[in-house]
């Protein structure tokens, strides 16, 4: 067990290939599991020393083997000597800010991929979580930054006898994965419409608020997030169509450009809602800009109102001696029948002009 780091930075002056934990860690304990099978041939179980795989390396069945939590990295650095693993692609592993990738070896494949889940109890609280692949000619080892159901699913499906999983090989297994993580982003999708029109509504039903303007602001900030993490996929998965690895079979490249499908409709969809949360920013804007407006416009209409009487005391205060008018005995009344009449004159005028 080391200690682990926090951000990339951190590892400044340290050789390369330096296996240390870089990221949050997500999961203190290391837990390790492995499914091995065939078409007629199922075992579950799981490991607590990693050098219970040596049985399993040598075998014709495909062994889908997972570490959950990345604290331990003699975990990952055994592995790489097990799996003759070059240390650069251990440091990747072990870096979990990885921006997500495909890498091709003479003997495995190495891939990143965000998975993206969303906390049903927040307010849209997106979680991330880096899963990186080492695919060999009968093995896949999935490394996972925490525990979680997301590939339960999966498990079901190879327990299946009649399953397709179970009479193909390493490279079907691994666009099984890489689909059930890009598949969860449809269910962030969902979550995010919501939200979006949660937002709308409220931005259009009622008075625009500073809670309103934050809760906008901090969700672009999130697709912007979603959209580092997102987009890179579409690189990584034409990559693995392009690449002429004997890991992967011309017939699951069908299966690859599916993938690829689904993550193109999840980039449009990512990208018309950041353009839907700009015009909502926009109208967010416009509404401030509309209710300013109102109240100047009140405020100048009183201003015009009062801006003739204030010019008339202004006269009558002005104590010259020869203001014949003073001494009239009917001054004052007029004097209050003129404040009247000029400010109804005002408000007739302007209600003509539809200025209120």
């Amino acid at each position: 067990m080391t200690d682990s780091l926090k951000t990339p930075s951190a590892k400044l002056g340290l050789p390369p290939g330096s296996l240390i934990h870089v990221g949050d860690v997500l999961e203190t304990e290391t837990r390790m599991s492995v499914i091995d099978y065939s078409s007629g041939h199922l075992e579950k179980t799981n490991i607590s020393n990693i050098d219970d795989i040596l049985k399993y390396r040598d075998s014709d069945s495909v062994t889908w083997l997972t570490i959950e939590g990345l604290a331990n990295v003699e975990i990952v650095q055994r592995i790489g000597e097990i799996m003759d693993i070059h240390h650069l692609v251990l440091e990747d592993i072990l870096n979990t800010n990885q921006r997500p990738k495909f890498e091709e070896y003479d003997d495995h494949l190495f891939i990143v991929l965000k998975c993206l889940l969303v906390d049903e109890d927040e307010d849209f609280d997106v979680s991330y979580e880096q899963i990186s692949l080492l695919v060999l000619k009968n093995f896949v080892i999935m490394f996972k930054e925490k525990q979680d159901d997301i590939f339960q699913p999966l498990q079901k499906r190879i327990k299946a006898s009649k399953s397709k999983l179970r009479t193909l090989g390493t490279d079907y297994l691994t666009y099984a994965i890489l689909d059930s993580i890009v598949d969860q982003n449809f269910v962030l999708l969902d979550s995010l419409d919501e939200t979006v029109t949660i937002l709308e509504d409220r931005l259009l039903d009622s008075e625009p608020t500073k809670e309103l303007l934050h809760t906008i602001q901090k969700l672009k900030r999130e697709i912007v997030a979603i959209r580092r993490y997102i987009s890179p996929a579409r690189e990584l998965l034409s990559a693995m169509l392009r690449s002429d690895s004997a890991l992967i079979g011309d017939s699951t490249h069908l299966y690859f450009r599916d993938v690829l499908d689904h993550t193109l409709r999840v980039i449009e969809s990512i990208e018309s809602y950041r353009d839907i949360l700009t015009g909502l920013l926009e109208i967010y804007t416009s509404s401030v800009s509309n209710k300013m407006n109102e109240v100047m416009k009140v405020l100048t209409i009183f201003t015009s109102i009062f801006t003739p009487l204030t010019f008339i005391v202004g006269i009558y205060g002005m104590n010259f001696v020869n203001m014949p008018e003073l001494k009239w005995s009917w001054a004052y009344p007029v004097l209050w029948g003129v404040f009247i009449i000029i400010p109804l004159g005002l408000f007739v005028y302007f209600k003509k002009k539809k200025w209120v």
